[in-house]
């Protein structure tokens, strides 16, 4: 997979605020390649926000690179020097991120901030066509932010996302701030434009039922790690992991009329620096002695890849196949 156009490789990134260092990924790793998609999900805290922002560097100075790394296009993110980042993220990347309103330059004019997209020399005939791509009226480009409602405001923040035909698209929970209304509109719109750019999604997301619908594959994360990854139908599905399971049984998007959900017991991990074994292993029913003091390796269960030392045993198989049954 050397053509991978994303690869995220061991990556661990800290935060240090104040003299006190948080970890928020642990040893992370992703592989996204051309014109596929991926679902990123989890608990809050688990780390999403900061790979999907890692994958431009658009991070904050407290972060610090701990290891490993991330590659766009076989580029090097980390290491690239601050004119190299930012023609990589002018040529190969977009992002749409969760506040419609705060992406967007309050004091500008859609119009305008659509041209610096574009470029100087764009006339109104071409911003109007990439307002009319997201569905909206090309008199929006006369607005400004705060005149747009929050599923205009999404739109035009995707207009600028993929007015320069990106090959890589982050969407970092673009529709959480959107009525139900119109998230799938706005999901149709972001799905669509990428698909007829040939663009890769990486979306970062708590919707698992809209994921599995939409991508082709799903990433589990716990604790700064990819726990487990696979198809979606398989990963959503059929489980291997622990959390997964436990994560799909609590998710209420999921939930039939009259189901009982069951949350996760316990709370996420706050990490100050490698975890000594399973992240997860405080929260699990099937820990074992092992699982607290050595950090799982990768292995393979059926389509799906999954850190688990219990990976595969009947015990889990068991368990899962009973969940899925009723």
């Amino acid at each position: 997979m050397s053509g991978a156009l994303l690869r995220v490789e061991h990556l661990s990134l800290d935060y240090r605020i104040g003299g006190r260092t948080v970890r928020a990924l642990d040893g992370a790793d992703l592989v996204l390649d051309e014109g596929a998609s991926i679902g990123v999900v989890g608990e809050s805290g688990s780390g999403k926000s900061t790979l999907g922002s890692a994958v431009g560097r658009l991070l904050p100075r407290a972060a610090h690179l701990a290891g490993g790394g991330v590659r766009v296009a076989g580029e090097p993110v980390f290491d690239l020097a601050p004119a190299a980042l930012r023609r990589l993220r002018r040529e190969l990347l977009g992002f749409v991120f969760q506040d419609p309103i705060a992406s967007l330059d309050p004091t500008m004019r859609v119009g305008r901030q659509l041209r610096l997209v574009l470029g100087r020399r764009a006339g109104d005939k071409e911003v109007a066509g990439h307002l009319e791509r997201v569905r909206l009226d090309p008199a929006v480009a006369r607005a400004y932010p705060h005149q747009l409602s929050g599923g205009m405001a999404q739109r035009v923040a995707i207009a600028m996302a993929m007015a320069t035909e990106p090959r890589l698209l982050v969407a970092d929970e673009p529709t959480a701030a959107l009525d139900s209304q119109v998230r799938e509109e706005v999901l149709n719109v972001v799905f669509g434009l990428a698909a007829e750019a040939g663009a890769g999604i990486v979306w970062l997301s708590h919707d698992l039922p809209a994921v599995a619908r939409r991508c082709e594959r799903v990433a589990v994360m716990y604790g700064g790690r990819v726990v487990e990854e696979g198809p979606a139908a398989e990963v959503l599905g059929r489980p291997a992991h622990p959390y997964t399971a436990a994560l799909a049984r609590s998710a209420p998007a999921a939930a039939g009329p009259g189901t009982r959900l069951v949350p996760v017991p316990g709370r996420p991990p706050v990490l100050t620096g490698p975890a000594p074994g399973c992240a997860f292993a405080p929260r699990c029913a099937f820990a074992i002695d092992r699982c607290s003091r050595e950090r799982p390796a990768l292995a393979r269960v059926g389509g799906q890849t999954v850190l688990c030392h219990r990976a595969g045993e009947p015990v889990l198989t068991a368990a899962r196949e009973a969940e899925v049954d009723a």
